[in-house]
């Protein structure tokens, strides 16, 4: 009662009463939400509830900051890459030599777009998800939230199928395929939920293993028989058509890790070098990618008639036929090999799937104030009932996925950096990022500019991608037959070109 007279405008207190109504509102949500938060309290010490809010400095620190290097190598050095090179002759059709190039070039391009984001997490102690809002606003944050939801559980689907087809053919008959995945998937739940702290003790490991399970396939690969002057027909399209579409599925392999790379050194001190923290993350990204793609693009060289049948779309199964002449050892790589897609499960759907849930938090105050742990069990619900569904499609689901995560990474990567050395550097027109308000609307710009930007970006995707669903004219004009794809090329030429003007009009009209 005392707060409507001391208004003391009669007309004013059905506004209170609205306001009032609002806050009641949302304090019935923060009730709830605060219950929850309590029930899972009990096991903060195990489970990480650290949700998108900025880390302060004095809980950030540089011990085990080669973590920064570590934790992308054993997530990049996995059968992942060997698939994606595998690739390169399965469905494009290209020669050894010609396939390492493309991996070498579109690879160091991508590894420095993810690591050039990675080093605004110390900078601003935020997720990148968040970070976007200083470019997009809080409507295009979602946006972009909204997207890496989908890239990051569609990798946790990608990796849980070919772990269980792995499985499934250490001893044929004995595990079904959809058991494989559930067993994968389950796996890699743990670690999920546990967060952050584990991921970082186990990363500076989990390599080791792997390095020597990829050395191994390179061994027996090689007494296979490599092909590396083989230089097959380009059935799937014209030779730049080829070389443009598998260009365009390693950029998106690892530029996909952008829109979570300052998720894991946002706990680095605000000075922390960054030259340093550019170089751990970028030979994190590429070294490994570089080593399992070209180990893929070897694999897929061998021209001996029990591997070439054994493939078949199968992925797998034929990576089980290179281990095959190490009899039960050759098994036990097998299950090595499966045990990195746990690891991936653990590391790519522990940097997905938990960057997934930060990614719905950032989706609203609704969703952040569901704690980061419920929301990755629901996206490990998801890419799990996902996986079961599509165990029978893994090459198709792999080669488009790939291509359309590139597209709209390349958008959300030119936005965030040229709003950082454009308008947010030291002399630049707003001097820095006001981090205290990364949740306020008055504090992050309306985000009109990021959006039309991105949405000119978009215009570029459609004009020059080529995928089986759609040719876009750009495409076709190169390649009137199957078009080359140009997609995320000229994405990043409309997005780039189009947001500087449009930001710096943005500025002038809102002051931020």
């Amino acid at each position: 009662m005392s707060l409507r007279l001391s208004i003391g405008e009669k007309e004013k207190e059905g506004h209170v009463v609205s306001t009032v109504h609002d806050a009641e509102t949302e304090t019935d949500l923060d009730s709830r939400a605060s219950r929850l938060r309590r029930l899972l309290s009990f096991g903060k010490d195990v489970i990480e509830v650290q949700g998108i809010e900025r880390i302060p400095e004095d809980q950030r620190t540089t011990d085990h900051s080669w973590n920064n290097f570590f934790l992308w190598l054993s997530a990049n050095l996995t059968i992942g890459g060997v698939i994606t090179g595998i690739l390169s002759k399965s469905i494009f059709g290209l020669s050894f030599s010609q396939a390492v190039i493309i991996e070498a070039i579109f690879g160091a391009l991508s590894s420095a777009c993810a690591s050039v984001i990675a080093i605004l997490g110390p900078k601003t102690g935020l997720r990148t998800m968040v970070i976007a809002r200083f470019s997009a606003g809080p409507i295009g944050g979602t946006i972009f939230s909204l997207l890496n939801v989908f890239t990051q559980l569609s990798w946790g689907l990608s990796n849980i199928v070919l772990g269980g087809q792995m499985l499934a053919y250490v001893n044929p008959g004995s595990i079904p395929v959809i058991a494989g995945v559930v067993i994968v998937s389950v796996c890699g739940f743990i670690p999920c939920v546990v967060g952050y702290h584990l991921v970082n003790s186990c990363e500076r490991y989990f390599w080791i293993p792997l390095l020597f399970v990829a050395l191994c396939y390179w061994g027996l690969g090689a007494r296979a028989g490599f092909h590396f002057d083989d230089v097959p027909a380009i059935e799937s399209g014209s030779h730049i058509s080829a070389v443009l579409g598998f260009g365009g599925i390693v950029f998106g392999g690892t530029a996909s890790w952008a829109p979570v790379s300052a998720d894991y050194n946002c706990r680095l001190p605000a000075d922390f070098p960054v030259i340093k923290g550019f170089l751990l993350a970028f030979f994190g990204f590429f070294l490994p990618s570089l080593f399992t793609q070209i180990l893929g693009s070897a694999l897929a060289s061998i021209t001996q008639s029990s591997y070439v049948e054994e493939y078949d779309g199968n992925i797998g199964l034929f990576l089980s036929q290179v281990l095959s002449p190490w009899g039960g050892f050759g098994k036990v790589l097998l299950v090595l090999s499966a045990l990195s897609l746990m690891q991936v499960a653990s590391c790519l759907n522990i940097v997905g799937t938990y960057s997934a849930g930060l990614s719905i938090q950032a989706l609203g105050r609704p969703f952040a104030r569901i704690p980061r742990v419920v929301w990755t069990t629901v996206g490990w619900i998801v890419y799990t009932v996902g996986g079961i569904a599509g165990r029978d499609h893994f090459s198709e689901i792999l080669s488009n996925l790939l291509a359309v995560m590139g597209y709209w990474c390349t958008i959300l990567v030119v936005l965030i950096i040229e709003e950082h050395f454009i308008f947010r550097r030291k002399n630049g027109r707003l001097g820095g990022y006001p981090l205290d308000g990364w949740d306020s609307p008055h504090s992050l710009p309306p985000g009109l500019a990021g959006i039309l930007a991105g949405a000119f970006g978009a215009v570029g995707t459609i004009l020059g991608m080529s995928q089986e669903w759609h040719i876009g004219p750009s495409a076709r004009a190169i390649d009137p037959h199957f078009g080359a794809d140009v997609g995320f090329e000229l994405a990043a030429l409309f997005c780039g070109v189009t947001y500087p003007p449009l930001r710096w009009l943005e500025i002038r009209v809102f002051r931020r």
